[in-house]
């Protein structure tokens, strides 16, 4: 089974930035894709990039703030934050997809549904 490890959260003022490192036991021929979760809501996608087409997805929210990439050389994922909003406050994951998606729920990106989670690390944007 796919391992993944999420860090690099912490507390900034909006306006701030971070950057969420996620590393992978081993990249396989999947996407891999950020998601968050606020108390009291349920998990969203935040964004996701394709092996098979380097096709990335951001959910409408975060669309020119947030930057997914990967380096295979370190089996790591990015989640490069910008202009952090208060809203933006959650735990953040990185996940792995193993089938399509047949809609649009909660657990799904670019396509994909996602099934294999790492620890989060929490983000908490002041205002």
């Amino acid at each position: 089974d796919v391992q993944l490890q999420a860090s690099g959260g912490g507390y900034v003022q909006a306006g701030g930035s971070l950057r969420l490192s996620c590393v992978v036991s081993t990249f396989s021929g999947y996407s891999i894709g950020w998601f968050r979760q606020a108390p009291g809501k349920e998990r969203e996608g935040v964004s996701c990039i394709s092996r098979y087409d380097s096709k990335t997805s951001y959910s409408d929210s975060v669309k020119g703030r947030f930057t997914i990439s990967t380096d295979y050389a370190k089996n790591t994922a990015y989640l490069q934050m910008n202009g952090l909003k208060p809203e933006d406050t959650a735990v953040y994951y990185c996940a792995t997809p193993s089938v399509l998606a047949a809609d649009s729920g909660s657990n799904t990106c670019g396509g994909w549904s996602y099934d294999s989670w790492g620890k989060g690390t929490q983000v908490t944007i002041s205002s």
